[in-house]
This record gives structure tokens, C-alpha cells and sequence, in this order.
């Protein structure tokens, strides 16, 4: 089956079998307690499958009168089955527990480390809210499949084919008939579960992803929501997803209806011909009161796992296709890999060399950079200038290797930076952002994430330098203060101070700055500059510039246009070629 998810690029094209390649590497972490919980579940099949036979012994001995003496032998039996099948069950559960938590946790932590190693491309075609979304409904599909096929089909069909083969040996006529409409009901619970009913189910999944992703989107644009009095547009807009989800969800359910009508005359089919058969025996003398007794109890014993295993069937069937985009995700390789034999990066003095890089962006077919050439020497600061789409934070991003080259190669201290471990590679490139994320943690750990062991003492520095530590300090909490989702509770000038306060304490070779003062005043432009300065000085410092005013002062000017640059300078060797682009942008920055 092949289902296109709208807000992903992704095609699923999983089979059950594939889902089920998947579930059974997480069922393998924990080896020990899914031998406990099969072999006790075994066990306890084994005991309720004699549960019927104990208890027509029991009526056997009952009809032979007290002065036998064989009831209580017989009693003993039936209750001793009956113990054993309840206690060994019991044990399962409790291997079952631990073992599903435990797979359950992995299995999340794993989707969420997949996730996070994705491209941007593939982060910024998706929805976070429809992510977060997969993930935990996948969470949860996966306990309801585990609980499902271990204490659940798997028992079902060992009691219902072992009851069967116990009829069959005393009664081959019954049990043949029995075997026949077991394997019928068994058999158009499959088919309807794959054939009718998950294709709707995926219809409806999708939809629900949906949900989700619009949920976040609106919750996390509240302020331009409100900001334009669109509330009531929002709601409309939710109320037709959610219609539409619901109209989806309705046939989908309805799809479940009609496949337990089929289970149900199934079933009534197999008990009317099971009783009837049974009395005629009883009739001909072909079997005593117990026999009959013992037929039926068996018969309820496995109608009720009948009932239960088109139940489940059903409910794994539509677990596992919730579980598919967890499937999907660990399949699915990441665009940027570190090698196999990647070593951590050796940070230097900051050298950085495009040699002949050649790259396009996935989905295009014109390339960005082509024969793209460039050395920016050890503590340089450059500014890179060009209009949007001119190549320049395409620049910033191969630095810190969020995309791979297709041709050449880059080198930071002359290391290839696909031959270095990421993590390694980014902890040593500071990045200041234009609009700064920052997690809803407390300002201390926001300006301490890239220096997690830092000291209190450190990050107060840090914070001082930014022009950061009066705004922080006069919060209610200071430094222990939430900001909220991405910083939502700080202004602008703040998060961008907390910012730049995180990329100096970073305290790495390599330092790039995003128009990193776009969002402060002109006074706290000017202190943040100053300490700017101090941070850039023996740095390698990468400056992307929309304001020409912040780059007056750079060693060197590069102006992109098309992923070529075609200037290069100090400022004022630029702005004196009147014909230059440069100079041409001077002009419009100066009115």
C-alpha cells in the first residue's frame, strides 16, 4: 500500500511483513523476558486447552454416583488445571511488563534520534505537531500489538487448534467441522483486516497526523493569530479538518462493524452445527453426558477466542498501521551521514577552504555553486552581502556540514568536514541565528546548551559581555527563569542577547553571525557590538549582512549573486566602484 502523507515528502510503502521485520528487531532487544513471557503463555495454553477435558471427567465421575468414590480425584484435576493455567498466565504478565516499558521507552528514544538526525529539508516539509503526533501514536501501537499477538492471538490459536485436536481425536466428525470453520473465520479475519478495512484505516491515520500538525501550527502562532483577530478563522479552519478527519474515522469504524457482522454469523454458523452434531452423537449413544458437557464447554471456550481473535486482529491491524511511520523512520536513511571511520574533529586556528565545491539543493536541478573556490585565513572576519537566494547562508550551512557537497570538497584546519563526526564538527562553529530558537528551559541552561558543564559564574560572564546580565537580573527568577516556547516570554533584543551570550560562551574557533543584531535598538546595538568585537578577535568570524552599517569594519566583503561572488574587498575599496553591486547597495542603505 502507498500513501502519500501531505505535509511530508515521504512515500510509505511498508508492507505488514515489513512492520513486522521492524516490531520483531525491537521484540529482540530484551531476549530473556520474551522467551519468559512465550514460554509461560505456552504453558498456559496448554492448561486451558485441558480445562473442558478436566471438567468432563468431573461430570463423568459426578454421574457415577458418590459411592465411587472418583469425584474428588477428578475435582482435584479440574481445579489443579485451573490453577496452574491462572498462575502460569500470571507470570507472563509480569515478563510482559517490563519487557513492553522497556521496548516501548527505546523504541520512542530511537524515533526521536532518527528524527533529530533528518535533513532541514525534510524538517521544513514536515509538521512538528504531526511528528510528535507519529511518534506517540506509534508509542502506543506498539504495546497494543505486543499484548495483542504474545497474550493474545498466539494463545488464541493454540487453545482453539488444541481444543480442535482434542475433539478430533474422540469425536473425528466434530472436530473435523470445528477445524474447517476455524480455519474459514480465521481466514476472512485476515482478508478483511488487510483487504477492507486498512486501506480506510490509513485514510484516517493520515488525517489524524494532520490534526496534530495543525494543532502546533496555530498553538505556536497565537500571537499572529491574535494579532490579527483570526481566531474565529482559525476555528473554522480546524473545525473542517476535523470534519473531514471525523468523516474519514466514520468509515473506517464502520468498516469494523461490518467485519464483526461477518465474525458473528460465522460463529452462529459453528454453533449451530456444533450443537446439532452433539446431539445427534448423544442420541446414536456415541457419547455420555460428560462427552457433551466436556464438547461444549470446549465449544464456549473457543467461540469466546473466536470472538477475541477477530478483535485483535482487527485492533493489530490497525495498530500496526499507526506503528508504520516509526517503520517508515527507521528505514529511512539520513541525508548526512557521518562515515564509518569518522574521527572527532581536531579543533585549530579556524581556517576555513571551499576547494572547487560544486552543490544543488535536492528537488532542483540547477546548481547553486559551481567550481566554487574560496580560503578564508585563520581569525579573518568575513561578511557575506547579496540579495536572498544569492548563496550565502548555503555558505554558513556547508561550514557546519547541514547538507554535503556534491562535488569538491570543504576543509575547516584542513580537515574534510565529511570525514570528521558532526557532532564534533558543530561544537567547535558558534552560531548566532537572525531569529533565535530558544527551548522553554530557564536562561541559564538556553546560554549554557552549547557549555552544559559551564559554571554559574561562566554564564554570568558570558551574559555581562552580551549586554545581557541587567534585563536577566531583573526577572523575578533571574537566571532561573522559563522563556517559554522559543523564547516567546523574552522580546527580541532579549533572545538575541541570550543568543549571542550562548555563541561566547560556546567559545569556539569559528564564529557566524546572522545579522546577529538585527533585533536590538540602536544604543544596545552599539554595547553588543563593542562586545562583539572582544568576542570576534582572534576568531574566524563569518558575518551574513543585510545592514551594511554591521560590516564596516569586516577584514573582507564577499557579494554573492547566483552562488558566485562577484566582489570582494574592505568596504571601502567596495563602495568606491561606482558601478560595482557593492557600491550599489551602499546607495540604497543610505537612502
Amino acid at each position: 500500500m502507498s500513501i502519500s502523507d501531505p505535509e511530508t515528502p515521504i512515500v510509505r510503502t511498508l508492507s505488514n511483513l515489513q512492520v513486522l521485520g521492524f516490531l520483531r528487531r525491537q521484540w529482540l532487544r530484551r531476549p530473556v523476558l520474551l522467551a519468559g513471557m512465550v514460554g509461560f503463555m505456552l504453558l498456559a495454553t496448554i492448561a486451558e486447552v485441558f480445562i473442558p477435558v478436566a471438567a468432563g471427567r468431573l461430570i463423568d465421575a459426578l454421574a457415577a454416583g458418590p459411592e465411587t468414590g472418583e469425584p474428588w480425584p477428578a475435582f482435584t484435576l479440574y481445579l489443579g488445571t485451573a490453577v496452574t493455567y491462572y498462575f502460569v498466565r500470571q507470570l507472563a504478565s509480569r515478563c510482559e511488563v517490563p519487557f513492553s516499558s522497556a521496548n516501548m521507552a527505546d523504541l520512542t528514544t530511537d524515533a526521536f534520534a532518527k528524527v533529530q538526525r533528518f535533513s532541514l529539508d525534510w524538517h521544513a516539509n514536515t509538521f512538528a505537531g504531526s511528528v510528535v503526533r507519529k511518534i506517540t501514536r506509534g508509542m502506543w501501537a506498539y504495546d497494543t500489538i505486543t499484548v495483542n499477538i504474545f497474550l493474545g492471538i498466539a494463545p488464541s490459536l493454540g487453545v482453539m487448534l488444541g481444543v480442535a485436536g482434542v475433539m478430533a481425536v474422540r469425536w473425528p466428525l466434530v472436530g473435523s467441522v470445528v477445524l474447517v470453520v476455524m480455519a474459514a473465520f480465521i481466514a476472512s479475519s485476515l482478508m478483511l483486516s488487510r483487504y477492507y478495512i486498512r486501506p480506510q484505516n490509513m485514510r484516517s491515520n493520515a488525517l489524524d497526523s494532520q490534526i496534530g500538525g495543525a494543532l502546533a501550527d496555530a498553538v505556536g502562532g497565537i500571537a499572529t493569530v491574535k494579532s490579527f483577530g483570526a481566531e474565529t478563522r482559525e476555528d473554522e479552519r480546524f473545525h473542517a479538518l476535523t470534519w473531514r478527519w471525523r468523516n474519514e474515522t466514520k468509515k473506517t469504524w464502520l468498516r469494523f462493524v461490518n467485519s464483526w457482522l461477518v465474525n458473528i454469523v460465522t460463529d452462529l454458523s459453528m454453533q449451530a452445527g456444533l450443537v446439532g452434531l452433539l446431539v445427534w452423537q448423544w442420541s446414536r449413544g456415541a457419547a455420555s453426558a460428560g462427552d457433551v458437557v466436556a464438547a461444549l464447554a470446549a465449544y464456549m471456550l473457543v467461540s469466546g477466542y473466536m470472538r477475541r481473535f477477530g478483535e485483535q486482529v482487527q485492533a493489530i491491524q490497525r495498530s500496526m498501521d499507526e506503528l508504520q511511520d516509526l517503520a517508515v523512520f527507521d528505514l529511512q536513511e539520513s541525508t548526512v551521514e557521518d562515515a564509518a571511520d569518522a574521527r572527532d574533529f581536531e579543533p585549530g586556528s579556524g581556517a576555513i577552504r571551499f576547494d572547487r565545491v560544486g552543490f544543488t539543493y535536492e528537488g532542483q536541478n540547477r546548481p547553486l555553486y559551481r567550481d566554487f573556490s574560496l580560503d578564508i585565513q585563520p581569525g579573518e572576519k568575513v561578511a557575506l552581502v547579496g540579495a536572498t537566494g544569492s548563496g550565502k547562508s548555503t555558505f554558513v550551512k556547508l561550514v557546519q556540514r547541514l547538507y554535503d557537497v556534491n562535488e569538491g570538497a570543504v576543509e575547516i584546519d584542513g580537515q574534510d568536514v565529511r570525514e570528521v563526526a558532526q557532532a564534533s564538527l558543530r561544537q567547535n562553529v558558534a552560531l548566532v541565528p537572525q531569529d533565535p530558537a530558544l527551548f522553554h528551559r530557564t536562561i541559564a541552561e538556553n546560554i549554557a546548551y552549547g557549555s552544559p558543564d559551564a559554571s554559574e559564574s561562566d554564564i554570568i560572564a558570558a551574559a555581562q559581555a552580551a549586554h545581557a546580565h541587567s534585563f536577566i537580573t531583573s526577572l523575578p527568577q533571574g537566571y532561573r527563569t522559563l522563556v517559554g516556547e522559543r523564547g516567546v516570554k523574552l522580546s527580541g533584543g532579549e533572545r538575541q542577547r541570550v543568543a549571542i551570550a550562548r555563541a561566547i560562551l560556546t567559545d569556539a574557533p569559528i564564529l557566524i553571525l546572522d545579522e546577529a543584531t538585527s533585533s536590538l535598538d540602536n544604543e544596545t546595538e552599539r554595547d553588543v557590538k563593542l562586545a562583539m568585537e572582544a568576542v570576534m578577535r582572534g576568531r574566524t568570524t563569518i558575518i551574513i549582512a543585510h545592514r551594511l552599517s554591521t560590516i564596516r569594519d569586516a577584514d573582507r566583503i564577499l557579494v554573492f549573486d547566483k552562488g558566485r561572488i562577484v566582489e570582494q574587498g574592505s568596504h571601502d575599496e567596495l563602495a568606491s566602484k561606482d558601478d560595482g553591486t557593492y557600491a550599489r547597495l551602499a546607495a540604497l542603505a543610505a537612502g
